[in-house]
């Protein structure tokens, strides 16, 4: 076997924002999904894959408003998948606020399973302070982050999601202040540059880079805003724009110990203590990519 420089570069990966699937959803090739970001996942050199699952994704209840048994389903799954993959995968436990009973069931369960974050997606804006103070309560008396999926500058109502923007999640931060928000995906869903000044004064607010967007500039800004202990590299569905903003990053002006911020260390100090010991020494598996043939 040839040793092969990961694509991320020889510096540890951290990926605090994740998803896999389930064969519980309308993907026949979920099985084939889930193996293809683990397997380039160690071709980047991602040390550790934080992830949720989404209910069904949309297959027997909606993708954002996931039905109790769905999402209990799907945690059921995302725990056994990080067991059988420890230490390269941790789990978020995702809940729906709207049953926040059940949300908070399912935040004590996930805890005891080993899970090291909250999830929160577009079930309800986090300025719905009755149903989500709780679960921000309960991620104080855990120690845990809680990534929220945020829509950037959300002007208008978007159908089928109860999505919040920067402003929002701010007045949640505000709120529970030993609580650290992982504010999804800069680089997903509206415009960038109008959440950096509507988070820069509220520390306990991280922004991660994943998302679709690769626009020049914007990892800059971010650092510009609010620095680099409080940014994040992470993926979210695609690797592909992981690997792009991680290009990225050589050209912001980022000094070393900046970047290695937000590769890996700024998700060290946010996640429990020793969440990432094991992966961080971890040896990396070689993709069949990078298997030399035999000789002949």
């Amino acid at each position: 076997m040839s040793h092969v420089t990961p694509l991320g570069g020889p510096e540890p990966l951290i990926d605090p924002h994740a998803h896999f699937h389930t064969p519980y959803t309308n993907r026949s090739d979920w099985a084939r999904y889930n193996a293809s970001r683990l397997d380039m996942g160690e071709r980047m050199g991602i040390r550790c894959h934080v992830a949720s699952i989404l209910g069904t994704w949309g297959h027997t209840s909606p993708t954002y408003f996931a039905s109790p048994d769905d999402q209990t389903q799907a945690n059921d799954f995302m725990f056994a998948l990080a067991e059988q993959e420890s230490p390269r995968v941790k789990a978020f436990v995702a809940v729906n606020p709207n049953f926040t009973k059940h949300a908070l069931s399912e935040i004590e369960r996930g805890m005891q399973r080993g899970a090291v974050g909250i999830k929160l997606a577009a079930g309800r804006r986090t300025t719905e302070f009755a149903l989500l103070d709780e679960i921000a309560a309960a991620a104080a008396q855990y120690g845990v982050p809680v990534l929220q999926h945020v829509w950037q500058h959300r002007r208008r109502e978007w159908p089928n999601q109860e999505a919040s923007d920067g402003v929002e999640l701010a007045q949640l931060a505000v709120r529970h202040p030993r609580v650290t928000f992982l504010l999804a995906h800069i680089g997903g869903g509206g415009d960038w540059a109008h959440t950096n000044p509507a988070v820069r004064d509220v520390s306990n607010i991280v922004m991660d880079l994943s998302g679709s967007g690769i626009d020049r500039g914007m990892i800059d800004e971010a650092l510009r805003w609010v620095g680099a202990q409080r940014l994040l590299w992470a993926c979210d569905l695609t690797l592909c724009t992981g690997l792009t903003k991680l290009r990225a990053l050589a050209y912001t002006g980022a000094s070393a110990d900046e970047s290695s911020d937000m590769r890996w260390r700024n998700a060290v100090r946010i996640f429990p203590p020793g969440t990432f010991d094991a992966a961080l020494v971890r040896p990396l598996a070689p993709s069949p990519s990078d298997m030399a043939p035999e000789a002949a």
